[in-house]
């Protein structure tokens, strides 16, 4: 079942990323559903440490996403506990009993508020289990401490590699770092989050400005990926700050000495982003499309959402035809501002219509060149104003069907 070999798009190598002082991470093996590698990631955070999240808008999230969703009012996190292999959404009571019953184990052995448990699960929905498999293995789990590439597996599902990043900032002159780990390949256009992703940094934030800086980033981050155009009922990204590197204080979320931090913590989320759409499932080309000259930037996403999500325009690209024809199709039916008289397409950086019309003396040699590569750019600009807005996906190919066909197989 899933994919079976590692996608052309991945990177080298796992990155290496910076221990995050205040942070312990754990894995463990228990077979859930996938043999021979972790399925089960805690990590362990030290007390006081400020929380921020983001969770799907689906309005039929799991039980996890309810739980977080609640927990998050309270600002200060202990642990994230999360597994692979079932999403118990849509399992009615039995999976409000596994998220509980997970919360507790966690809140004993670590003797902290339940409230302070953030937990979360991806895999199958819709098959009832429990948490005896994983609260039976508590001691193990926390005795056995792992480092990133292990707890970044432990969250996989069809992932076919996994995925982490790391940057540092200074704030008040204190250097401070961030780590990241996420997983994500299929049903992925996030709506709020992504499909599991968790960061963490040493910074001294408060859960307030913490939680505005992870809503601001996301927007063009894990909000600005789609490789299906469906909205996980389990999307969860939290965000750990232990307030060990003992900067001082922040006023808020407009604090010059955020500057920094801010542009490194975008930089993770989007390195992490990038990296969920380059695991797309069956996927052999990273597409980033840009559409500028909307009336708005809500408008501009909603058109570079458009042609990101076009199966037509997906397979074209999967199957190698410039066929930008479907750009202007996907842009004229998703209801924005927009007028073919004003229409510019471009591909690869070079201008295929405009003004209504295919331009003069056009060479499609040069656009059949870059749409052989694997990095594809596409360009609209809508002529209106100076709403912009970037959108990565990948292509639409003959592995994605192969993929979900076979995912409960």
């Amino acid at each position: 079942m899933g994919a079976t070999s590692v996608s052309p798009l991945a990177p080298a190598a796992f990155p290496e990323l910076a221990a995050i002082n205040g942070v312990k991470l754990h894995t463990a093996t228990l077979g859930i559903r996938y043999k021979g590698r972790p399925d089960v990631f805690l990590a362990e955070l030290a007390p006081g440490t400020q929380v921020a999240g983001v969770f799907t808008t689906s309005t039929t999230a799991s039980a996890a996403v309810r739980w977080g969703r609640e927990a998050l009012k309270g600002g200060s996190a202990c642990a994230f506990f999360v597994n692979a292999g079932n999403s118990v959404a849509f399992t009615g009571k039995s999976g409000e009993k596994f998220v509980a019953d997970k919360v507790q184990a966690a809140a004993n052995a670590l003797s902290c508020d339940k409230t302070e448990i953030f937990t979360a699960s991806t895999g199958v929905i819709g098959e009832p289990t429990t948490a005896n498999r994983i609260t039976d293995a508590m001691g193990d789990l926390l005795a056995n401490e792992s480092g990133w590439l292990d707890a970044a597996k432990a969250i996989m599902t069809t992932d076919t590699f996994a995925k982490g990043a790391s940057a540092t900032a200074t704030i008040n002159g204190k250097t401070v770092s961030i780590s990241g780990i996420a997983k994500g390949s299929g049903m992925i256009e996030p709506n709020m989050a992504t499909m599991l992703g968790f960061i963490f940094t040493d910074a001294a934030i408060p859960h307030a400005v913490l939680q505005a800086i992870l809503a601001d980033s996301n927007n063009r981050s894990f909000n600005a990926i789609t490789v299906d155009s469906d909205t996980s009922t389990s999307d969860t990204v939290l965000v750990a700050a232990t307030g060990k590197a003992g900067n001082d204080a922040v006023s808020g979320i407009d604090d010059p000495a955020l500057a920094e931090f801010k542009t490194a913590f975008e930089d993770v989320l989007r390195d992490l982003a990038h990296q969920i759409v380059r695991d797309g499932e069956g996927a052999s080309k990273f597409i980033t499309v840009n559409v500028s000259g909307a009336v708005n930037e809500k408008e501009a996403k909603i058109a570079a959402k458009a042609i990101a999500n076009s199966p037509l325009v997906k397979t074209a690209i999967a199957g190698e035809d410039a066929n930008w024809g479907r750009i202007v199709m996907a842009v004229g039916k998703c209801g924005v501002t927009a007028d073919p008289n004003k229409l510019t397409i471009a591909i690869g950086g070079i201008t295929l219509a405009k003004n209504g019309e295919r331009v003069e003396d056009y060479d499609e040699a040069p656009v059949d060149a870059h749409i052989k590569g694997q990095y594809i750019d596409i360009h609209a600009d809508l002529g209106f104003g100076d709403g912009a807005a970037t959108v990565w996906t990948c292509d639409l190919t003959h592995g994605y069907i192969s993929i979900n066909a076979d995912y409960r197989s």
